[in-house]
């Protein structure tokens, strides 16, 4: 079942990656020329990025900071998404093709509520906040790789969106070939405790896998549940 095309998204291109100096910036090696590119991700991503792997990139418009975005990184023979500007049309296509386990009828992107804006309210009655996982550790996929406050101010919005009457639902989108999904206590404790308060406060945990073929098909896998050590 395939939710995007990134194709569609321009001509993409290998190169090689070498370094990446901050954030959203890395340096990178295409046809023995180097090149900038825009890393749209802001988690550390250390198991990812590393000197030599292969990226996948499309080039930018004239007048941007960087000459290249990176789309994609080959790690051991998986093409891994790594573009977190795709992930919410991502997650809306697998939202309409069933991955909350109900019926869509109506989906709105970005709504706000309390301080933050939650990615999607169904049905106008539940709301969904989208997290992306890229890090892989025994074969479990775990969430963040870097300290999140605003992760765990979104669990905080959906705790109270639940007592307020809606229906709550933390949804994760797994980026790697993992068999279940864990919080990274040891990254970040405080989003650990806001995570099991929330599951304790009636908000639903959901989870998906995706695959990015060698064609650049974004296809859907399979559910995926938190892990049974998860305690």
């Amino acid at each position: 079942m395939i939710l995007l095309d990134l194709n569609k998204l321009g001509n993409i291109e290998q190169a090689t990656f070498l370094e990446r100096p901050n954030r959203f910036k890395s340096i990178c090696e295409k046809d023995g020329k180097t090149i900038t590119c825009h890393v749209a991700d802001p988690g550390r991503l250390k198991e990812i990025f590393i000197k030599g792997r292969k990226v996948f990139i499309i080039k930018n418009k004239p007048g941007l900071k960087t000459d290249y975005k990176i789309i994609a990184v080959e790690v051991e023979n998986e093409i891994v998404l790594l573009n977190t500007s795709l992930h919410s049309k991502i997650g809306e296509e697998a939202i309409k093709k069933g991955v909350l386990g109900f019926k869509v009828k109506d989906l709105k992107r970005e709504v706000k509520y309390g301080k933050s804006r939650i990615d999607y309210l169904v049905n106008k009655d539940t709301f969904v906040e989208l997290k992306g996982s890229n890090l892989l550790i025994d074969n479990k996929c775990l969430f963040p790789d870097a300290p999140t406050e605003r992760g765990s101010r979104h669990l905080e919005e959906l705790i109270k969106a639940v007592k307020e009457g809606y229906k709550g639902i933390i949804l994760f989108m797994m980026l790697r070939n993992c068999k279940c999904f864990l919080p990274y206590k040891d990254m970040d404790k405080k989003f650990y405790q806001s995570f099991k308060k929330a599951l304790n406060n009636g908000v639903e945990f959901k989870g998906f896998k995706i695959k990015v073929e060698k064609d650049f098909k974004v296809k859907l896998v399979e559910n995926i549940n938190i892990c049974k050590d998860f305690s």
